[in-house]
């Protein structure tokens, strides 16, 4: 076991599994790291480590013990040390719609409408004991645009505006959003396991520990806006009216909102893919942001995101926006 974490064998016997084969799984933007346990009986079972001072598990085993008690899908929690990082939980296998749906590409129409029907359940159950997904949280995470993207490009722009802009075009939706509904944050086709080998099987969560109480159009923004694979208009427009029908929502707030929650994700998705750069050494996630900037002109051109579209107008040029927020190389 060379060159896996320090602890991780005694963890290991500790839940059960020693003599176990440990083979590391590839990563995410995170600081955690992921292993599968397989027994000599074919059992397997994964291993998180999300180790202190970046990480802390106890989000995670608090959510996942929310979601299982509601009916939701979250792997069962088979050990943990939660001061050291470790949790070992069930293994969802390895279809993730992502990966799914690029060898079926003609089961889009049918993973996309089984994701759409259990963010529906998820959100016609009462909100869970999280946090609110406030104004602060809001425009701390919008800001992540100034922050980080706009110095890597060069741009010394209004960073005081921006926030103001923000706040004018979200107060609304914060009006629209209570009571609220449990808000998984990072809702996308990477991180849905389909679990029975099908594009319609039921389907596993992951990647869950931010969740927050937030409005609904959020997790819905996540997986049609996906920052890693493109998910087509006609696609898009077909699923938000499912979710529309499933949870009998009428008018033109809930478009307005999802314009709001889409421009202002797209705009933290954009830092924060810079930061992994700059800060992380993680520059693969610079490829992505003009996929993410096409989605963010999209959602900007709704007349909810006019303030907001005013300041991109005066601060960000036209050259940088029609490259499509590209760094240069």
């Amino acid at each position: 076991m060379s060159g896996l974490p320090d602890g991780l064998e005694a963890f290991v016997a500790r839940a059960g599994w020693d003599g176990a084969v440990v083979a590391p799984l590839p990563g995410d933007a995170s600081f955690r790291r992921y292993f599968r346990l397989t027994r000599a009986d074919g059992d397997t079972a994964m291993l998180m480590h999300a180790p202190p001072p970046h990480e802390d598990p106890a989000p995670f085993l608090h959510v996942a013990a929310w979601l299982t008690a509601n009916g939701l899908r979250a792997p069962q929690i088979l050990a943990t040390d939660a001061p050291a990082g470790w949790v070992l939980t069930e293994d969802f296998g390895n279809d993730r719609m992502r990966d799914w749906l690029d060898l079926h590409p003609g089961d889009e129409t049918t993973a996309y409408a089984a994701a759409v029907d259990a963010l529906a359940a998820l959100h016609r159950v009462p909100a869970g004991p999280f946090a609110p997904y406030d104004m602060a949280v809001y425009a701390r995470e919008a800001a992540l645009f100034t922050e980080w993207y706009c110095p890597a490009i060069g741009l010394a722009v209004d960073a005081a505006g921006y926030d103001a802009a923000w706040q004018e075009a979200l107060a609304p939706l914060l009006a629209r959003q209570s009571p609220g509904v449990t808000v998984l944050r990072d809702y996308h086709a990477e991180n849905i396991m389909l679990l029975g080998g099908q594009a319609g099987a039921p389907q596993g969560l992951i990647d869950f520990q931010d969740a927050l109480v937030g409005h609904p159009a959020y997790d819905l923004v996540s997986l049609l806006q996906d920052a890693r694979r493109d998910v087509p208009r006609e696609l898009e427009a077909v699923m938000l009216d499912r979710y529309r029908a499933a949870m009998d929502i009428s008018g033109d707030d809930f478009a307005a909102d999802y314009a709001l929650l889409g421009a202002q994700r797209n705009a933290k998705i954009v830092g924060i893919f810079t930061r992994l750069d700059k800060r992380d050494g993680k520059p693969k996630y610079l490829g992505l942001i003009p996929r993410v900037w096409d989605a963010l002109e999209r959602d900007l051109a709704h007349p909810a995101l006019a303030s907001v579209a005013r300041w991109f107008d005066a601060n960000i040029p036209a050259a940088i926006r029609h490259a499509q927020g590209a760094l240069p190389a």
